[in-house]
This record gives C-alpha cells, sequence and structure tokens, in this order.
C-alpha cells in the first residue's frame, strides 16, 4: 500500500490497481469489486467534466445510501469537485437553504424511494421556480444562483431535471486519460468534502473536510484496529454522515470490503452479517444496537467471523454492554469518541486495553491528534479527572466552516478545535465523554440544534417564546422537548405546534412534547435552560 496517497481519488485509483479484483462494495442486492466501482466513478466524473464541473466546485448528492451514491462521491473526486452530502431526511426548508448555503453547482438525486419519501417532491417544494425552468441543462434559479444541474437517477423525470442517462451520454466526449490528468491535479489540501452538521444557531453550518484529513484519519483508524484486505467492515450507518463515510474510508484505504445497507432493518443486518461473514461491526449508535439485540434472530445468528465492535459501550444503557458481551464474548469492543469537524474518530480505544477500559471508556487519541481537556471559563488544562472542555488539534481536522469565517473564527482558535464537548482523561489517558458545552442535543446519533426548532416553534402565531432542552430516553439518548410561553390571548395544543413542525424540520428533530410556560427561571439575564431540564426530570415521562 502507497501510504503517501493522501487524496481521495487517487486512494480509489491505488486500490483498483493493486486490488482490481476484490469485492469494495457489498449490498444486500449487488456487489461491486474496486475495478467496477473505478469504472463507474471514472463515468461520472465524465459526466460532471462534460458538464463543466471544475477543480472545486461543489456537487450535492441526494441520495439514500446505495451504490450510486458512492459512484457519484468517487466520480467527484477523481476530478477534484467538493462532494455535499445531503441529509435524506432533510425537509424542503432545509434543503433549500443547504443548496443556496453549499453554493451547489450540480444535485445528483432521485425521484421516490418509498411511500413517505419522494425526494422529486422535497426539491419542488425547495426550489419553487424549477417547475418553470425551460433548460435542463442549464439551470437559472433565482433561488440557487450557482445550481446549474439536477442530476435524477431515474430516466421518467421532470423536465426540469437531467436523467443520468444523457448525463453519462454526455460524459462519452472526456477521455480516461483528461479524467486521470484532473486526478493527478488534486492536492492533498482541496477540500474533498462539505458535510452540514448543526451548529448552536438555527441553520447547519458546512464543515470543509480536506482529501487529506478524510484519507489520513481513517488510515489511522484503520492502523488503530489492525485493518487488513481480508477485512470486511459492517457499517448500517448512512453515508452521508460521517459515521458512515470514516469506516468505509477506513476498509477501502486498506483493499476490503464495505458491507452497508440501504436502510437499517435489523433481521436484514443480522441475516449479511452472518452470511458475508463480517469481521468488523460499526453499529455505533444506541438504536441499532438495541435493534440488533432485540430482535428474534440474534441469538441464532452466528457472528464467529466477527473480531472488533464499534460498540460504545460508555455511554450505551448498561443492559446493552451486558447483553453483546454475553452474546459475543469473544469479539473486541472498543468505544471511540469524535465528531465531524474531526473527519469523524479523534480517540479509540486500543485493541490491547483491558475490557474494563475498553467498555466504561472511549480511548485514546489516534496518531496525528492532540488532545488537552481545558477549563471552559480559564482556558488552563484540567488535570486528571477534572472535567473540562475537549480541544483537539492536527493535520485531519476541518479546514473551516464553509462561508462562515465568524463560526470558523469561533471554533478553532490558536490551532485548536473547540468542541463544544465536555470529557475528562484518566490516569491512563483514555478520555470519557461527559455532555456538551454548546446548547446542542445528540439524537440517536444526530446532532440537532435546539435553536433550529426552536426558530420553527416560533412562527406559529400563537408562539410568543420558545425554548428546547434534551428529555433522556432509553432509545435515542435523549429527545427534544419544548417549552413554550404562549403570545396574549392565545390558545393552541400541544400536538397542534407539534404539527406545525412537521414538513418544516426531519422528523427526528421533533419535539416529542410541549409544555406550556407563563414564566422562565432566568439568571441576570439569560433562560436558564438546565432548570427546565430539572423541571423535566423531576416530572418523569414528558406529556405533551
Amino acid at each position: 500500500m502507497t501510504k503517501a496517497i493522501y487524496t481521495i481519488g487517487k486512494m480509489l485509483t491505488a486500490r483498483a490497481a493493486s486490488h482490481s479484483d476484490n469485492l469494495a462494495l457489498i449490498f444486500p442486492d449487488s456487489r461491486q469489486t474496486y475495478a467496477e466501482l473505478t469504472a463507474a466513478a471514472t463515468r461520472w466524473a465524465k459526466a460532471l467534466a462534460a458538464l463543466g464541473v471544475e477543480r472545486g466546485d461543489h456537487v450535492g448528492i441526494l441520495l439514500p445510501t446505495c451504490r450510486e451514491f458512492l459512484e457519484v462521491y468517487y466520480g467527484c473526486a477523481l476530478i477534484g469537485a467538493v462532494t455535499v452530502p445531503v441529509n435524506a431526511r432533510y425537509q424542503p426548508g432545509e434543503l433549500a437553504y443547504l443548496v443556496h448555503d453549499a453554493s451547489l453547482r450540480v444535485l445528483v438525486t432521485t425521484g421516490k424511494v418509498a411511500d413517505s419519501l419522494d425526494f422529486g417532491e422535497r426539491l419542488a417544494a425547495a426550489l419553487p421556480s424549477l417547475a418553470g425552468a425551460e433548460n435542463n441543462a442549464a439551470l437559472t434559479l433565482p433561488e440557487a444562483p450557482a445550481l446549474r444541474q439536477i442530476i435524477c437517477l431515474e430516466e421518467q423525470c421532470a423536465a426540469s431535471l437531467l436523467p443520468k442517462s444523457r448525463a453519462l451520454a454526455m460524459g462519452d466526449s472526456i477521455t480516461d486519460a483528461d479524467i486521470a490528468q484532473m486526478t493527478d491535479a488534486v492536492q492533498p489540501d482541496d477540500i474533498g468534502l462539505i458535510l452540514y452538521t448543526s451548529g448552536t444557531t438555527s441553520n447547519p453550518k458546512g464543515c470543509m473536510i480536506s482529501n487529506r484529513a478524510m484519507v489520513g484519519n481513517s488510515r489511522n483508524l484503520g492502523i488503530r484496529y489492525e485493518v487488513t484486505a481480508h477485512d470486511k467492515v459492517w457499517s448500517p450507518l448512512p453515508i452521508y454522515h460521517i459515521a458512515g463515510i470514516l469506516p468505509m474510508t477506513m476498509i477501502m484505504d486498506a483493499g476490503g470490503a464495505y458491507l452497508t445497507v440501504p436502510y437499517f432493518d435489523a433481521g436484514t443486518a443480522l441475516e449479511m452479517l452472518e452470511r458475508e461473514r463480517a469481521t468488523i461491526a460499526y453499529p455505533a449508535f444506541v438504536t441499532i444496537m438495541q435493534d440488533l439485540i432485540s430482535h428474534e434472530r440474534f441469538k441464532q445468528t452466528n457472528l464467529s467471523s466477527m473480531r472488533l465492535m464499534n460498540s460504545n459501550f460508555a455511554v450505551q444503557p448498561e443492559w446493552i454492554k451486558t447483553a453483546m458481551i454475553e452474546a459475543m464474548p469473544s469479539i473486541v469492543h472498543v468505544g471511540t469518541y469524535g465528531l465531524t469537524e474531526a473527519a469523524g474518530t479523534i480517540c479509540t480505544s486500543r485493541l490491547d486495553e483491558t475490557l474494563e477500559s475498553r467498555t466504561t471508556r472511549l480511548g485514546v487519541p489516534l496518531d496525528e491528534w492532540e488532545v488537552r481537556i481545558v477549563n471552559v471559563e480559564t482556558g488552563a488544562e484540567c488535570a486528571t479527572g477534572e472535567r473540562g472542555e475537549i480541544c483537539a488539534r492536527g493535520p485531519n481536522m476541518l479546514s473551516g466552516y464553509f462561508n462562515a469565517p465568524e463560526k470558523t473564527a469561533e471554533s478553532i482558535r490558536d490551532g485548536w478545535l473547540h468542541t463544544g464537548d465536555i470529557g475528562s482523561f484518566d490516569e491512563n489517558g483514555t478520555i470519557m465523554f461527559h455532555g456538551r458545552t454548546k446548547d446542542m442535543l445528540k439524537v440517536g446519533g444526530e446532532n440537532v440544534a435546539a435553536a433550529e426548532i426552536e426558530s420553527v416553534l416560533q412562527t406559529h402565531a400563537a408562539v410568543k417564546l420558545a425554548q428546547v432542552v434534551g428529555m433522556p430516553d432509553d432509545r435515542y439518548v435523549e429527545v427534544p422537548v419544548a417549552f413554550v410561553e404562549l403570545s396574549p390571548d392565545c390558545t393552541v395544543e400541544p400536538e397542534e405546534l407539534i404539527a406545525h413542525c412537521q414538513g418544516r424540520i426531519a422528523n427526528f428533530k421533533l419535539p416529542r412534547a410541549v409544555h406550556f410556560v407563563t414564566a422562565w427561571p432566568m439568571s441576570t439575564s439569560k433562560i436558564q435552560k438546565f432548570r427546565l431540564r430539572e423541571m423535566l426530570l423531576e416530572a418523569g415521562e414528558p406529556e405533551g
């Protein structure tokens, strides 16, 4: 393996040269070798180049996890375009914001993929002027001034969308040599991805991840886990999420196989793990672990091929840890701490740590990361065992937030990434996560800004002020709960406010309950959200 390679496109072509016949991608109903994946990615690279996409241009992908997603992703990488994965659960308002904010040059999507999921309908609602567009090869939309084409995987699609077949045919004018030249021009410091993640403001922010960061961090994770071309990594995590992209890049850098699914179903997952003899599993989040353990097939599934699982037991309910270890005593379970801004993982367990350490802590820094815990108020480094903000630096951190220098300056200070997470180191140098300094929720593994939900609630005529906090939840770790002060002489039912949010924000962001207040717990000038949380905890399960 050529360790000097630090661009996503060159990593793929190197694997196609050294492991051409090895399986690269395995889905429940299809599989591709490295040679086949590279050939498909090259076709997309040619199509994008023929459409005028240049190195540094932004290409959005609005698709569920599927083979075409990765073909487009690597096609972008081959010509130095920046991939902008779009959360498949985004509603029209969120989608419209991202398309504009990210300055998308091209968007690749599809139509209806399920009874409740039609990307065509969401696009039409997000981009109202799309319906009147006359030239699908050269769009001019006032709400998305940079967007020139929307490519649809389906042949039958709206007239304003460019069918995949036509786009690929346009690429026939581009040669393999042209693409190879473009691939060689890409530099490690070039941005490879912009991943949108919720922050402390009402709108998500785009993390710019360089080629070097994505490949380098994934490689270091593979070194820690002793990954080889013989490994098969299973991950059910959506590929538009850093937690899906990271293990995929890790195994492809090694020439092994990446196993995934369009959507998570515990029965399908267990059948796939057994049939394909996966060696590494990356379920990571509590909701997935719960569904696997609770499925009737779990106890009968042969998982003897598995050697390692990213289980994160330190932040899982105790019953999950107990059930998993009893069912799979020979598997090495590891814990992990990371975030999108760090191209995924910052810390993870060493394989030679004790079981106690690997299941109650979240590991030690990967190669190339420096991590320290600092006092939130003074910035002084904390002593062992003392809690403070987790700060990290290294070549694999984000390059900044796209189109948001003020947010970049807020998060990256003196070369250190201030994560906004509270953590501590023990005497062995292993880290533990204790919560967030930022006003954020973590719903089933997804970052959710309380301000985003609050801003939507406050568009209802009856709402004077809304505040959202997290309520502990056995399945999702925490869920949003809203406190609302009504405008004078207004009345409204909690269910109406929740319904008001539907279609405006993704379903996982919807408040699970609404409580009405007439006065807020205040400090000198700010609402004390921690007191709102205490009220919920004292009351037990929230009631709408």
